[in-house]
């Protein structure tokens, strides 16, 4: 199968993040990050303005510690704030309406017996993704290449081993289509997920779903706002083993220093991620 221009813009994208996160104190120049993807800096400039919204000298910025500490300064408080406001699991996300409901206890423990999973592979900016829908909603979206696919399957499988899995792309194809719009789709009918996890990893996934795009907290945050200021390590464990990646953004939660910390999809996906929601909203004020 040959990938689309969209896996291949976000190859070279990924390269260059990989490359500048690498290289930053030297402050690469663009034609340095050209000429390591094989391009010349005129044809880079535009691949990279395509995908990112902003130029790869302005992107650069929001991929350093110092942009994340100050982002984490500013925003620190985004998840008491929310919570004091009374938000419902309801949250906008990306322009889009997220709603969730989770699993019954005797669900959980029935392993999804009878439930019937549709799932397709489709391109997004951030590479190839399989998305996993249910009745109920989307139930899992992953990151990974052609050459991974069987891993992805055998995860999903391994997540909802009661359930019937179908590959059925024409159905999953236009939700796949939506999710990564810019601007993103007007439409009010909410986008349902359908959640199945422990009730604590349940309550930091409604945590992530607080978090603003282009906004960043960390563990130690989100374990306080749920009053439990002591679990941040628990509550890492919870945003790891979060498989509905981008609509529920674990990538937003990254360490008190500043440093991007760990991501199942790998820290290329998670700096670009970041990276991408800030070119498009810098919420903050930066100065």
């Amino acid at each position: 199968m040959q990938p689309t221009q969209a896996e291949l813009d976000y190859a070279r994208v990924e390269q260059a993040i990989g490359y500048i996160a690498a290289h930053f104190t030297a402050q690469p120049s663009l034609h340095d990050i050209a000429a390591h993807v094989h391009l010349s800096p005129f044809h880079f400039n535009r691949l990279f303005t395509r995908w990112a919204g902003t130029s790869p000298q302005r992107f650069l910025r929001f991929l350093t510690k110092e942009y994340a500490r100050q982002v984490l300064l500013e925003s620190g408080d985004v998840l008491a704030a929310t919570y004091q406001a009374g938000l419902s699991g309801s949250s906008r996300l990306h322009d889009l309406f997220v709603t969730y409901e989770a699993m019954t206890p005797a669900e959980y423990r029935a392993q999804a017996a009878g439930l019937v999973i549709r799932y397709g592979f489709h391109p997004t900016p951030f590479g190839e993704c399989l998305l996993s829908l249910t009745e109920r909603g989307i139930c899992g979206l992953t990151f990974q290449s052609a050459t991974e696919r069987e891993t992805a399957l055998t995860q999903l499988r391994t997540t909802w081993p009661g359930a019937t899995l179908l590959a059925d792309e024409p159905e999953t194809a236009a939700v796949a289509a939506s999710l990564f719009q810019v601007p993103g789709p007007t439409a009010a009918r909410p986008l349902p997920l359908l959640l199945k996890g422990t009730n604590f990893q349940i309550k930091v996934w409604e945590a992530l779903l607080r978090i603003p795009a282009g906004a960043m907290v960390s563990y130690r945050h989100i374990a306080a706002a749920l009053g439990q200021p002591g679990a941040s390590q628990a509550v890492g464990g919870a945003v790891g083993a979060n498989l509905i990646g981008y609509l529920i953004p674990c990538h937003r939660v990254i360490q008190q220093h500043g440093g991007p910390g760990g991501y199942r999809w790998g820290s290329a996906h998670k700096q670009a991620l970041l990276a991408w929601e800030a070119a498009r909203s810098e919420p903050v004020s930066l100065g």
